[in-house]
């Protein structure tokens, strides 16, 4: 028993835990890895909503983003429009489009690169929107989580005596300013 005694003693005594620390040499500590990589995650989810942060736009920008919505509905309902034009006045329409056929391919070509470059600058732009409203949704994936962790507090009647003051800013204010709030909750205490 000695023998034993002392082999335990060596691997597990003296507040050290031998095959723990040698294991750990070997293999990452998957606790210290989650941690590592929510921070990684956090931090890169708020580089990108500072780069996409909101931008308050000015009343020129708001008109040039009114005249690109144009060309989309305009060409498809002049489309329509020669639909129905074919069929009310055939002759009328049969004239136009011998006047079409007199343009030049050429011309064709640089209708085509220009009405090609419209739609895909639009495609792209109306990307980094979306890709903007993502981040910023992210970045308060955060402050959501801590709301409701805090809204649940006060449901289950722990009351706010339990929630610590870091964690009391619920996206724009303190919960325990909110005067409903206090009446809810006195109201279920």
């Amino acid at each position: 028993m000695g023998v034993i005694g002392e082999l335990v003693s060596t691997l597990f005594g003296s507040g050290r835990n031998v095959v723990a620390e040698t294991v750990d040499v070997f293999r990452e500590n998957a606790e210290n890895g989650a941690k590592r990589d929510t921070e990684q995650v956090q931090a890169a989810l708020t580089q990108f909503a500072a780069e996409f942060a909101f931008e308050q736009k000015s009343n020129f920008d708001k008109v040039i983003d009114g005249l690109n919505r144009i060309p989309r509905p305009a060409m498809a309902l002049g489309t329509l429009g020669l639909f129905v034009s074919a069929m009310v006045d055939p002759i009328w329409f049969a004239s136009r489009m011998q006047g079409i056929a007199l343009v030049p391919e050429p011309l064709w070509w640089l209708l085509g690169a220009i009405v090609g470059f419209y739609f895909g600058a639009r495609h792209q732009a109306k990307g980094q929107d979306f890709q903007r409203s993502i981040a910023t949704t992210l970045a308060r994936a955060g402050q959501v989580t801590q709301g409701i962790s805090v809204l649940r507090a006060l449901q289950s009647g722990l009351g706010a005596e339990v929630v610590q003051p870091a964690e009391t800013n619920v996206i724009g204010g303190n919960f325990l300013e909110n005067a409903a709030l206090a009446e809810w909750k006195n109201a279920h205490s």
